[in-house]
């Protein structure tokens, strides 16, 4: 049996410019966290949702480990250019899901997915 995700997180060189980018794209809001910069990510969390949390560098480089379910990919895809990202991938169907990656303004990659 393999170890399933549990968390997330996205270490920024701007933490608050990631959070407003993030905000408007999916609606998140930000519970303060465990240390100075880092906060906590609320989606609006249903049971199951995998947590996580926003930070500045923790040592190394910006890194960026999410995947996030939307209703239309493609819409996600378009909204994240309008807010100043780019797609890394296109929308992509294979059987049971649809997928695209994308950069934010600061160059994370992120993906976005849907089932169908």
């Amino acid at each position: 049996m393999g170890n399933p995700i549990v968390h997330f997180e996205i270490r920024s060189t701007d933490p608050d410019a990631a959070r407003a980018f993030y905000g408007e794209l999916f609606g998140w809001s930000y519970p303060q966290g465990g240390f100075p910069g880092y906060t906590y990510v609320d989606s609006g969390s249903t049971e199951g949702t995998i947590p996580g949390g926003i930070s500045p560098l923790q040592g190394g480089t910006s890194l960026v480990t999410v995947f996030a379910r939307v209703p239309d990919v493609q819409a996600a895809l378009d909204k994240a250019i309008a807010l100043g990202g780019s797609i890394v991938q296109p929308a992509q169907h294979v059987p049971g899901v649809t997928f695209g990656l994308f950069a934010d303004p600061q160059g994370h990659v992120v993906g976005v997915s849907s089932e169908g």
